[in-house]
């Protein structure tokens, strides 16, 4: 009967972990955010290493893709050099605070200010 206890106690509390969803908040990520501008801020911007890319402005992208993205360059199956740093330094709620931030922007800008 411990055992059984013990298995239905673990179980619900896996299923509480996954149920807990990070939640972002895009004022928080103001900090966060800065160092993005220099590159997704600028209409037009190709980056040159280690080939050409287009950087995109990420100002009114779905919160999902762009959490989507940064773990994908977290675990490498993204394969810009640069992003794949940056994305490595942050955090699971640092992710989702910078997706609610430019999800609240306006379709293909940026919001230079960081009010």
């Amino acid at each position: 009967m411990k055992k059984l206890l013990t298995m239905v106690v673990l179980g619900a509390a896996a299923t509480a972990v996954q149920a807990q969803e990070v939640k972002g908040n895009g004022d928080a990520a103001k900090d966060k955010v800065a160092m993005c501008i220099g590159c997704h801020g600028i209409p037009g911007y190709r980056a040159s290493f280690p080939e050409i890319y287009e950087v995109p402005l990420l100002g009114g992208q779905s919160a999902k893709y762009i959490e989507n993205a940064l773990k994908a360059y977290q675990k490498g199956e993204r394969k810009h050099p640069t992003m794949r740093s940056i994305a490595a330094t942050l955090t699971e709620q640092d992710i989702a605070n910078v997706a609610a931030y430019y999800s609240q922007q306006n379709a293909g800008t940026q919001n230079n200010s960081l009010k």
